[in-house]
């Protein structure tokens, strides 16, 4: 069994442990077939109730229920007439001390009885009174020692304010206010009345527990809704109830069973239609794990969020931005792979999302505007660009539907455009998982690789001041590759970065290469094998130097098959010539490889052999040019270097064509300037 199959039945068990893990996440019940929404016409057929069954109330009329029994029910305040006996006692004692023998025994007699009267009405602190008149509570329940509560109102009873003018106002004429004032009344007038938590609750929870959640039943067999009526309130919670009661029904024994098996069922049905796109067109996708890994993660996550948003209903599930999903495969891979993988994750989610069909039509023309309008995603201005279209063809998509189906524009729900804006905010920060995903997965996008191949970067600037011959050389190259992989629709970004970074390792020892080599040649002192040695080294040298970089493997494989299989001939060559009857270890002077196996890696071989050969043309004709095109490329041909990159005959054609118009321009011949001659004296 080869290695891909292999891979390709690890991946198979991925995707099948990946629909038995999203049916855990799924809600365990059987859904009401019917989706529905108050004021909007009924779609389906006649409607009648299947069995008897009660009208149940909505959380929003119990709840309206509840705040209307809290604010009938009257508070209770416990008169303590203990306060009045003590307040008594301590009155008759001072004025028997102090007062007896300036005051008569009407100003205590007065008192005695001024005061009964008083506390027995009550007395309320000024902060308990300033509470009940900010609540508009003008009514409340007083409870006497005999635990029997009496309705007051704030009128009844008194402040300790009100309490001292009402004793000085109905004193008698015997009873001066002068002498009231002497015995110092305000010692005597004590807050009675306190606020009893106890029993208030007590009463509220009563009048609540009378609440019912029932509003009237509906009979087997009665109409609930036909064919075009607008659904009412009272349909509306005469459809809530059958679908609470049908859910829940249907939610025990061997029916949650079935309903399990249907989704997992439905689930692999789904993601095996995908694997089977990536197995028979997309081999070399599935052929690494990790990208299945990539593919199935963010499913899974968007079906948690749906299933957050429709059985928690913490947030609306257009807030969600599903084109997240085609932006990053399109980015990643390419736009088919993304159009397929996001059919699969709105397919998957619209097994949970309520108004199906109007979910996957909404999410299915969003994800494939992200996909036509993204054609690169090079720069932040793209990503806000296509996240734009996304948002227009949501909120044109949903305005449509809401006029075909009801024939109404008042129908609109603004709310759900705000969803879908709040969605665009979201879609934007797919700028940042890019590069959270490039970490985690090894992948390269056009953004790293723009970044990556600025002259400014440590790396190119260092290549630029220790090896300048081998830079000049480096950019002439990515000119060559990138003209030639335009033409043929090859990754243009790619191939020009590796192009700048494929001869790196010459930094290590820049003076060995032709070049970066004045007047003395280095290798005139050396044998011919060291010499080879040095320069194949250029190749692990480089690779280091990359990986110590950190530098994407897509940018690190051009390194490794720039030169692919072939051999340093200058070399090899001189030293067959030397050495004509010794044994030759050709290992010895040819490179590690392999060989390129993309189309972006056999252009970059062609390029770089090409531009560094033409260095030593003679003549630069254009017979000469094409002449020596023709050969160095050829000659890899016939050296087996490119058999097994995807170039066809027509490729290696069109890219001779656009090497030749290069280099013509590389090398095009300057004209000379003219010396200025100066004017002699016509006197000399």
């Amino acid at each position: 069994m080869t290695r891909n199959r292999i891979v390709q039945y690890r991946s198979l068990a991925l995707f099948i442990l990946t629909a038995a893990i999203i049916v855990m996440f799924y809600p365990r019940r059987t859904k009401f077939k019917y989706q529905f929404t108050e004021g909007r016409p009924w779609k389906y057929e006649l409607l009648t109730a299947p069995f008897d069954f009660p009208v149940i109330k909505t959380s929003a009329q119990i709840q309206y229920e509840k705040d209307s029994v809290l604010r009938s029910v009257m508070l209770y305040y416990t008169l303590e007439e203990q306060v009045y006996k003590s307040v008594k006692n301590e009155l008759i004692a001072d004025y028997n001390r102090e007062h007896h023998k300036t005051l008569g025994n009407e100003y205590i007699n007065y008192l005695v009885h001024e005061l009964e009267i008083i506390y027995k009405q009550g007395i309320l602190s000024q902060s308990l009174y300033d509470d009940l008149y900010q609540l508009k509570e003008k009514s409340f329940n007083i409870i006497t020692e005999d635990n029997i509560a009496k309705k007051r109102t704030l009128d009844d009873v008194y402040t300790l304010k009100q309490a001292y003018e009402k004793v000085l106002k109905d004193a008698p004429a015997s009873v001066s206010s002068e002498g009231l004032r002497t015995i110092g009344i305000n010692k005597y007038l004590r807050s009675n009345l306190v606020f009893n938590a106890e029993v208030t609750d007590k009463v509220e929870q009563a009048k609540l527990e009378d609440i019912v959640a029932e509003q009237g039943r509906v009979q087997a067999g009665e109409r609930i809704v036909g064919t075009g009526d607008v659904i009412t309130p009272d349909i509306y919670m005469q459809l809530s109830s059958l679908k609470r009661i049908y859910e829940s029904q249907s939610s025990t024994g061997s029916s949650s069973i079935l309903i399990l098996l249907g989704h997992f069922i439905l689930n692999l049905i789904i993601l095996l239609s995908f694997w089977g796109y990536l197995v028979s067109f997309r081999p070399k996708i599935i052929s690494d794990i990790k990208n299945s890994f990539f593919f199935l993660s963010i499913i899974l996550l968007f079906v948690i969020l749906t299933e957050i948003a429709v059985s928690h209903e913490i947030f609306n599930i257009y807030i969600l931005a599903y084109a997240t999903l085609p932006i990053l495969v399109r980015t990643f891979f390419d736009s088919r792979t993304a159009l397929y993988a996001h059919i699969i994750n709105v397919l998957t989610c619209s097994l949970i999302a309520p108004y199906a069909l109007e979910f996957i039509i909404i999410q299915f023309l969003s994800g494939a505007m992200s996909i036509l309008t993204l054609v690169r995603l090079s720069q932040r201005s793209d990503l806000i660009r296509s996240s734009f279209y996304v948002l227009l063809t949501c909120i044109v998509t949903y305005v449509s539907l809401t006029m075909f189906q009801e024939g109404d524009l008042q129908n609109i729900s603004w709310r759900i455009i705000v969803y879908f804006l709040i969605s665009f905010v979201f879609l934007m920060f797919t700028y940042v998982m890019v590069y959270v995903l490039e970490r985690v997965f090894g992948y390269v996008s056009n953004i790293s690789l723009i970044e990556l191949s600025d002259v400014n970067t440590p790396m190119l600037r260092q290549l630029s001041e220790m090896a300048p011959g081998t830079f000049q050389h480096s950019l002439q190259v990515s000119i060559l590759a990138t003209s030639a992989a335009a033409r043929l629709g090859a990754d243009v970004q790619l191939i020009r970065t590796g192009a700048l970074y494929h001869d790196i390792g010459k930094m290590k020892n820049p003076g060995y290469f032709t070049e970066n080599q004045g007047n003395n040649n280095p290798h005139d002192k050396l044998p011919f094998d060291e010499s080879a040695k040095i320069i194949i080294k250029h190749i692990t040298d480089g690779i280091e130097l990359a990986e110590k970089a950190r530098l994407p493997k897509q940018v690190i494989d051009f390194i490794r098959t720039h030169h692919g299989l072939s051999k340093v001939k200058y070399f090899y060559y001189s030293y067959k010539n030397a050495n004509p009857d010794a044994i030759i270890d050709e290992s010895i002077f040819t490179y590690p490889g392999p060989n390129p196996y993309t189309k972006e890696m056999a252009i970059l071989m062609l390029a770089d052999v090409v531009e560094a050969s033409s260095r030593s043309l003679k003549d630069f004709t254009e017979d000469s040019m094409m002449a020596h095109i023709n050969k160095i490329i050829d000659g890899t041909i016939e050296e087996g270097l490119l058999k097994n990159s995807p170039l066809t005959f027509k490729d290696v054609e069109i890219i001779k064509e656009v090497f030749f118009e290069k280099l013509k321009t590389m090398f095009h011949s300057r004209i000379s300037y003219p010396e200025l001659k100066t004017r002699t004296n016509a006197f000399e």
